[in-house]
């Protein structure tokens, strides 16, 4: 089978989350599954061009009239990444926006990224899959499904789109139809039309042959009034038609064995080197010797509401109550911002914040905290929660989404309600099994041996692939 996969970013190229993490990680473990996969990116201002090859000067890009000047670069790696240059569209320095908030041509940055997919489609890599991530590669199987639904190029072709997370929707003026070259007939409640808008998620889910998302849990919740963002009727409707398959996490680049950026190296049979990176860490983030003989919990997040964060600032009083130190690395919502700086600079025997994002750090967080603070309002996959059992470091999460399906009674602690009530009963339990430090290293091991590889997840991809191949006429 080939599978063209198009998305909007992937490690180690461009990276601002965890479907980055996935589309940079899924091809290689699919291609032990009889996958021949290509991946289309945007090539953005940070991605450089030494190790690719140019394999198209002019790539032709029309959108309702208008040709975007495009160029195609390939990076070999653990399969071909295709870079789709386009300077006007994608030579600045946020992958979606800046300081200002969403870039506002937003809608056409990746319209172009969408017609390229087709482009590439033809002219360089024939897909029996197109394979589309998240909002911004909604507008591949609308395409397909209009403009070119008569085009013998992509008769047999079908589509699967992967909701990372319905938060983001990519919702655009009706003004957008034109510039995006999808005609106003589309604009109903059976196609793109969404509360008087654009909806370029909702475009991937009613045009493709089949919907994903990112774990089992997270597949029931989005059908649901309480997680479905004002889809969940449209999800239900397309219910036979959408699985959910966890994500997998790429061990070589997440093992407490290898990794490069941590103080030193441990094992589920030798855990000596997980005190030194906690030493490691408390000296990272200026926190006092004294926090090495506390519970130490960590935070490597978006800054959002979804995230929890107003929970986690709501419950610094009690964690300084409890003797538990937080080091936090986080960036997003400039409103969270100064009450976590306050609490710093308050409390800079316990709390420690650093804003913006560093990989280094992160993997710090995660060898050096004793557990790890998950209190999402939604999450759909969550990866630092798999990252976090791996290093032995306990999760104290809310059991929604993806954190529910993967942290088990005995490898860390769920709460339920989303309140800081709750989150504190999550950590007073925690901070009271830390005291016994048989049962502590006990849980540590089990989290440790627990296995979330793409090896699982790769083969379910493989599966629903040959699915939609042999599934009678349209979706």
């Amino acid at each position: 089978m080939k599978i063209l996969m198009v998305a909007s970013e992937a490690a180690p190229f461009a990276k601002s989350g965890g479907l980055g993490d996935v589309v940079g990680s899924l091809p290689g473990a699919l291609r032990e599954n009889e996958c021949d996969v290509a991946v289309l990116l945007p090539r953005y201002k940070g991605v450089g061009l030494s190790s690719m090859r140019r394999v198209y000067d002019l790539l032709p890009v029309w959108i309702a009239g208008i040709f975007y000047q495009c160029s195609l670069y390939l990076a070999e790696t653990s399969a071909p990444f295709y870079f789709l240059e386009c300077p006007q569209l994608y030579g600045r320095d946020g992958y979606y926006g800046d300081a200002a908030g969403d870039y506002p041509d937003n809608a056409i940055r990746f319209a172009v990224l969408s017609r390229a997919a087709l482009a590439v489609a033809r002219r360089v890599f024939r897909p029996d899959i197109v394979h589309c991530h998240d909002w911004q590669t909604g507008l591949v199987p609308a395409y397909l499904n209009t403009v070119f639904a008569n085009d013998p190029t992509y008769i047999g072709t079908k589509t699967l789109f992967t909701i990372h997370n319905l938060g983001y929707q990519g919702l655009f003026p009706k003004s957008a139809l034109p510039a995006i070259g999808l005609d106003r007939r589309v604009f109903h409640m059976n196609g793109l039309e969404f509360f008087g808008k654009v909806s370029c998620i909702k475009a991937g889910i009613v045009y493709s042959d089949g919907i994903s998302t990112v774990s089992r849990r997270y597949a029931v919740e989005i059908q649901t009034e309480e997680y479905g963002f004002g889809l969940d009727g449209v999800l239900r409707e397309r219910g036979s038609k959408l699985y959910g398959i966890p994500n997998g996490v790429d061990y070589g680049n997440w093992n407490p064995e290898t990794d490069p950026y941590i103080a030193a190296h441990y094992s589920v049979d030798d855990l000596a080197g997980k005190a030194a990176c906690k030493r490691d860490l408390v000296r990272e983030f200026g926190l006092p010797q004294a926090a090495m003989k506390r519970p130490l919990a960590g935070v490597v997040s978006r800054l959002t509401p979804q995230k929890g964060t107003e929970l986690i600032i709501e419950i610094i009083p009690e964690l300084i109550s409890q003797d538990v130190s937080l080091v936090l690395l986080g960036s997003g919502d400039a409103e969270y911002e100064t009450p976590l700086r306050e609490a710093s600079q308050a409390f800079p025997e316990h709390i420690a914040v650093r804003f913006g994002y560093d990989e280094a750090v992160a993997h710090k967080i995660e060898a050096g905290a004793d557990m790890y603070l998950m209190p999402s309002q939604y999450e759909p996959c969550g990866l630092n929660q798999v990252y976090s059992l791996r290093y032995g470091t306990v999760p104290v999460v809310r059991a929604t989404g993806g954190l529910d399906d993967t942290i088990e009674e005995g490898t860390g602690f769920k709460f339920r309600e989303y309140s800081a009530r709750s989150l504190v009963a999550a950590i007073r339990a925690a901070s009271a099994a830390y005291q016994d430090k048989d049962a502590w290293k006990a849980m540590m091991r089990r989290g440790m041996r627990k296995d979330f590889s793409w090896r699982v997840s790769a083969a379910e991809y493989a599966g629903l692939y040959r699915k939609l191949l042999t599934a009678r006429g349209a979706a």
